[in-house]
């Protein structure tokens, strides 16, 4: 088990530089019209929501990986506030702007990653180890 608690975490480090570069390559396309690799922007979205999506995922990635690197106790629950931000991003696009037949799924699916990751980061002795364990009465004052 220990094994699989070292690989997940590695795949939460490769996810957060994945969502850091994503971001980025976004805001480059969003502001710049570059486009790197392939077209990132939505057409269907509206650009304040296109703005705070990539706002979002850029934070999202750049937060672990600051927090992780240099063991900020508060990285758990940062990343639990941001997966909540992109969760109701996510819910807004479906509901309102998607009209592809799998953005049902594909919310489910988005959802169900962000509550198995803030379990990860809050439970797993592995992540506790390297943040140190969080006390209520740390984050109310």
């Amino acid at each position: 088990m220990k094994h699989v608690s070292m690989l997940f975490s590695y795949l939460i480090l490769l996810a957060s530089i994945t969502m850091l570069c994503w971001g980025v390559l976004g805001f480059l396309e969003y502001f710049f019209d570059i486009v790197l690799f392939i077209p990132l922007q939505n057409a269907s979205f509206p650009s304040g929501t296109q703005f705070f999506h990539w706002l979002i995922i850029t934070l999202s990635g750049t937060v672990y990986l600051v927090g992780y690197f240099t063991r900020w106790k508060f990285t758990p629950i940062a990343m639990m506030i941001l997966f909540s931000m992109l969760a109701t991003m996510c819910f807004i696009q479906t509901f309102d702007f998607m009209t592809n037949d799998s953005r049902y799924f594909d919310l489910a699916r988005e959802v169900l990653y962000y509550i198995v990751m803030s379990v990860y980061l809050v439970k797993s002795r592995r992540m506790q180890e390297h943040y140190g364990r969080i006390d209520i009465k740390q984050v109310s004052s």
